[in-house]
């Protein structure tokens, strides 16, 4: 189906390429270790079910959401350009 200069599923190829390396960006980000009983932000108590459900947790709730809320979101960038970028 591509078209152009390309080969046959070479679009396919870079859509699967982009969901590996954002699967594999998100498993090393994954905490591991010990959870902090304490925020190491505001030193508010995590409670004991997100401890459990995310291993190695420093952050509360709350903290965990602001630094999210402030961070640029680099998923959204696509390295390989699109198809439309190359053709200009």
């Amino acid at each position: 189906m591509a078209g152009g200069w390309t080969r046959d599923g070479a679009v396919q190829d870079q859509i699967d390429a982009t969901v590996e390396e954002a699967v594999e960006r998100a498993r090393t980000s994954l905490h591991k270790g010990d959870s902090a009983e304490f925020c190491v932000e505001c030193d508010a108590p995590i409670p004991e079910g997100r401890r459990k459900a995310l291993p190695g947790v420093q952050l509360c709730v709350a903290c965990q959401s602001s630094l999210e809320a402030k961070g640029v979101d680099v998923a959204a960038i696509n390295r390989r350009a699109s198809k439309d970028s190359q053709l200009r």
